[in-house]
């Protein structure tokens, strides 16, 4: 079965400083689901000061439709504090060998930008066309992008 590689970019507008932000979006915890407004539950080890592995259990994968059941994805976070950046590697699950790239730039003294860069690996039943590409590009960058207007709600109201 082949795969299909996915590369998009946003960004996000974050109402509180670039300090906050960041300790807000990576200190990982067992609710961020809820924060996030999904159904799931999250498991979290902090294997070095700069280095989390996260187990994300979640009742049914909200970026996938077509996968009835439960869906559980493991991924490996480096933190890079002193650059205001982290990064996501799926190590199991359905999106497994992708990574996501988090970037926060400071907007004056109570707002950051975050950029996001998706790099979505997805197994396909055929050799993707250059048009599915672009569609289902379109697809995950809206959902990825919808998700970080929900948390970006999330963080203003936790400040």
């Amino acid at each position: 079965m082949p795969y299909q590689r996915l590369s998009y970019q946003f960004t996000t507008r974050l109402a509180a400083s670039r300090p906050e932000a960041y300790r807000w979006a990576t200190d990982y915890r067992s609710d961020d689901f809820a924060r996030g407004g999904l159904r799931g539950s999250r498991k979290v080890e902090q294997l070095a000061d700069d280095l989390v592995l996260l187990t994300d259990s979640l009742e049914s994968d909200p970026f996938d439709s077509s996968r009835s059941g439960p869906t559980v994805k493991v991924k490996l976070v480096h933190l890079f504090p002193d650059r205001w950046r982290w990064t996501s590697t799926h190590l199991s699950g359905p999106a497994k060998y992708s990574q996501f790239l988090y970037e926060l730039s400071a907007r004056g003294p109570a707002a950051s930008e975050l950029l996001f860069t998706g790099s979505q690996v997805e197994r396909v039943d055929a050799r993707p066309t250059a048009a599915s590409l672009r569609r289902r590009t379109r697809e995950v960058r809206r959902e990825d992008s919808q998700l970080w207007a929900r948390l970006s709600t999330s963080l203003a109201n936790d400040l």
